[in-house]
């Protein structure tokens, strides 16, 4: 009997173990930028802190309208957020990688699924200022393009206006 416990325990503490390694991720690092003429280069970290393991019940993060270019973009990797464009980056669960919106055509951008830290760059010409807004529409970070990348929790952002 004492032997049957002893094993019981054993296993439980080595699941206990593996979730541990599935559950945690690595530290997050900041991405770094590279300046090439007319784009801006995102070299996007590992996943954001606290990020689970790909579940059935995730759901990909989405905008409507829909952006004029999305790439899924691994850890690690390299994307160009082209002249012209506001790029935001966001993890998918459902992918386990970056997914990278360029938002080109001018537009207010409502988001589904944007949950935790991610970045953006705006790339965009002409003067524009750019509006993150929460629920009840307000307004929580205005910006005009200077082509730096930068860290920004979307959770509590509900939409996007490029222009």
């Amino acid at each position: 009997m004492r032997d049957k416990r002893f094993i019981a325990g054993l296993i439980g503490a080595l699941a206990v173990a593996l979730a541990v390694l599935f559950v945690t991720g690595p530290a997050q690092a900041a991405p770094r930028q590279a300046t090439a003429k007319g784009a801006h280069t995102l070299v996007l970290p590992a996943a954001p802190a606290g990020v689970t393991p790909r579940s059935a019940a995730a759901n990909s993060p989405t905008t409507s309208p829909a952006a004029s270019t999305v790439v899924h973009v691994a850890a690690g990797s390299t994307v160009s957020c082209t002249s012209g464009s506001l790029c935001t980056a966001a993890w998918d669960p459902t992918t386990g990688d970056w997914k990278v919106f360029f938002l080109y055509n001018c537009a207010r951008y409502s988001l589904s699924y944007w949950n935790g830290g991610g970045y953006y760059v705006d790339s965009q010409t002409g003067g524009v200022t750019s509006y993150f807004y929460g629920q009840s529409g307000n307004v929580l970070k205005q910006f005009t393009p200077d082509n730096t990348v930068y860290s920004y929790d979307w959770t509590p952002v509900w939409s996007i206006r490029n222009c």
